[in-house]
């Protein structure tokens, strides 16, 4: 999702890329970012913090479980009226963003429904059919306006709500239903609803998920939770969940801040999500599998 919002945003303004992997960084300060077909466009990449420092506003997609580790080199040295706009996956990532630079840091959270496949360091397969929302949490709605005018002008559709709860929790969803299924079947999302057994499970994580939402009285976005998954799913069918990648790379899983969030706010709001509690305990026996074998 950085290479897709980095080359947009590379067509109106100077960008630079922060990534750790060594061959990314090469490959992308030799070819640029490329989507699809279009030609590359050159940004500045870094594997140093300090190279964004001064950065007038700074875009997170990093894994919710690295927020913090992302975002701690950052502390005391970024000017504290940069906004952090992030579009990561879950809930909690604001208080993540907050614990690492302080509580008065200006945030401006979203959702999107772009979708990507990395086929290269620097270069990835986009349906480049989403939506972007964003809104206003600790920055000031000017500011969430002119980010959304930004993305506007780079090629990417953006609105800005007014409250951005909703929306969020409606990705949450969408997440919880789709995410670990794809995952733990290893399929691609567009598999799902053709499997009875597949489709049944994750239409029940989406009605808990949506239960959890009323009982926190948040009004989704939408009447029919299932029917709203599915339409999330049409955008990126071929495409397999994050999750899967992540299971498959060795990487720890946002199983936390996804299905986890969804039980955890449950047990505060008194609804049961049994189902969401054991695609949890089953991704997690996975990853634990899997990092038994890789040892």
């Amino acid at each position: 999702m950085g290479t897709l919002f980095g080359f947009h945003l590379a067509q109106t303004c100077e960008v630079t890329v922060l990534d750790t992997n060594p061959q990314t960084v090469a490959a992308v300060a030799q070819h640029g970012l490329a989507v699809n077909e279009a030609p590359p466009r050159m940004v500045r990449v870094t594997s140093h913090a300090r190279d964004l420092y001064g950065s007038q506003m700074l875009f997170l997609f990093v894994k919710a479980v690295d927020t913090l580790r992302a975002l701690r080199p950052f502390a005391g040295e970024l000017n504290p009226a940069t906004p952090i706009i992030s579009l990561q996956n879950g809930v909690g990532n604001e208080d993540a963003i907050k614990t690492a630079l302080g509580g008065a840091v200006p945030v401006v959270l979203g959702i999107t429904t772009e979708s990507s496949l990395t086929t290269g360091p620097g270069r990835v397969r986009s349906s480049e059919t989403g939506n972007t929302i964003l809104g206003s949490s600790s920055a000031a709605p000017a500011t969430a306006r002119t980010i959304a005018e930004l993305l506007t002008a780079s090629g990417l559709r953006t609105s800005v709500v007014y409250d951005i709860r909703p929306h969020l929790w409606g990705k949450l969803v969408a997440n919880a239903a789709i995410n670990a299924i794809s995952a733990l079947l290893d399929c691609e999302a567009g598999a799902i609803p053709r499997d009875s057994n597949a489709a049944r499970l994750a239409e029940s994580l989406a009605d808990e998920a949506a239960a959890v939402a009323a009982a926190l009285r948040i009004n989704l976005p939408f009447a029919n939770p299932w029917q709203y998954v599915t339409q999330v799913i049409e955008i990126g069918a071929d495409s397999k969940s994050s999750m899967a990648f992540d299971l498959e790379s060795g990487h720890p899983t946002e199983i936390d801040h996804i299905n986890g969030a969804v039980v955890a706010f449950g047990r505060r709001t008194g609804v049961a999500t049994p189902c969401n509690e054991t695609v949890l305990r089953l991704v997690k026996a996975k990853e634990a599998l899997l990092a038994r074998t890789r040892a």
